[in-house]
């Protein structure tokens, strides 16, 4: 019998996300952000996190998704990688799920090769999929600036 984990789950635009609850600081709502000129899309801007510089990524950006509709509010879910951070910018947040590796499969073939990169696999839940994020690949993006 497999021990069950529990998920910190996330939607952008019609699909659901989770990610290990562990890797998860805190869950912040409009704060702003500080515009970086030139970066490239992915990257929304900087947020000052009680004095730690903290870079704010679009994940609809990075994971090939239309762009988030003009007037719906982002979220910010705050990661940790060891000693970096990340601000993830998501639709909205959910709950905490517990789920087995019974459920888990491998990343679906119909997913594009761009999304496929940071999806480590996805859960078969009874109402829904969830995609479980490659928070690795999410990481080694940010490095573009930090």
């Amino acid at each position: 019998m497999s021990t069950p984990r529990q998920l910190c789950t996330f939607r952008l635009a019609d699909l659901s996300f989770g990610i290990d609850v562990l890797a998860v600081q805190e869950i912040l709502r409009g704060r702003e952000l500080t515009r970086i000129p030139l970066a490239p899309d992915s990257i929304e801007g900087l947020l000052n996190l009680r004095g730690q510089i903290v870079t704010a990524l679009d994940l609809r950006e990075i994971l090939a998704l239309a762009p988030r509709p003009e007037g719906l509010p982002a979220m910010l879910l705050i990661v940790r990688d060891g000693d970096s951070r990340l601000a993830l910018l998501v639709d909205s947040v959910g709950d905490v799920l517990e789920v087995d590796e019974e459920s888990f499969e491998l990343p679906p073939d119909t997913l594009p090769e761009a999304t496929r990169t940071f999806i480590h696999g996805v859960h078969k839940l009874p109402k829904q999929l969830l995609h479980i994020l490659n928070t690795a690949a999410v990481f080694s993006t940010s490095t573009l600036i930090n």
